[in-house]
């Protein structure tokens, strides 16, 4: 792979129009998927206490889907939004534990931004939920946190950290000083990252080109983003089932 033309395999942060303000249908997404030649995508819709958002049993209606849809793989997820600084999400353990990637992810409509060390707290707190995959979009400055400390904390644990586009975009403004620290970081401390597009569109899907450009400038090994090739992304998923299975917390 040409680090000039790097891509995903895997999109592991996109939503619908159930997310109750993206603006494409599973089906837009996956023919988008397919035009850009990605092996899957994750559906993560955002929790219930998103404003228009799905139901919190989103992840038991989501069974009703197919693993393959026009040769795409569709991973069942959702990105629930963390509701105090203790780390709490807004979607109860009997919906995380049917998702197959799960996303907590600090939004001001569930939870406003408090001091640095409360939202450190909320992060940490979030990451030790066993049902949780990957923090979203932490590097975003208007919720400032301690980037070693989630770094560390998510090594420990096996947990992965989220690259997230939308930080180099304008939707996201000012984000890039912040990103590079949170890149230096994950570099620092091993942890496995995803590169995320957080598509609200079908054209966003797979989009990463800004974010993959400068992880070689940082020289950032590639060999730590999961979701770069299949292989990488489901060994962790089974690596996830095998953890689950031995906590007890999913059926053997």
């Amino acid at each position: 792979m040409e680090k000039k033309n790097i891509t995903m395999a895997v999109d592991t942060h996109t939503h619908t129009i159930l997310s109750g303000h993206a603006f494409s249908t599973l089906a837009e997404n996956v023919a988008a998927a397919k035009e850009r030649g990605l092996y899957g995508i994750c559906v993560t819709e955002h929790g219930p206490l998103t404003p228009n958002g799905p139901p919190d049993f989103i992840p038991h209606s989501q069974r009703m889907l197919p693993d393959f849809i026009d040769g795409i793989r569709v991973y069942l997820g959702i990105e629930a939004n963390i509701i105090d600084y203790g780390g709490r999400v807004d979607v109860p353990e009997r919906y995380l534990a049917l998702c197959e990637f799960a996303i907590a992810s600090f939004h001001d409509f569930a939870l406003k931004p408090g001091t640095k060390e409360e939202n450190t707290a909320a992060y940490l707190g979030a990451l030790r939920n066993p049902f949780i995959d990957i923090l979203g979009h932490a590097d975003d400055p208007a919720v400032p946190c301690d980037f070693e400390a989630l770094a560390k904390e998510a090594a420990r644990l096996g947990k992965l950290l989220e690259l997230n586009n939308n930080s180099l975009t304008p939707h996201r403004p000012n984000s890039k000083p912040s990103l590079i620290e949170y890149i230096k970081a994950c570099a620092k401390y091993g942890v496995g990252v995803c590169v995320a597009s957080d598509a609200h569109f079908c054209a966003m899907i797979g989009n990463a080109k800004p974010l993959f450009q400068l992880l070689v400038e940082m020289k950032f090994p590639l060999e730590l983003v999961v979701n770069l090739t299949r292989e990488r992304f489901e060994t962790y998923l089974q690596q996830r089932q095998l953890r689950l299975k031995k906590e007890n917390l999913i059926a053997n």
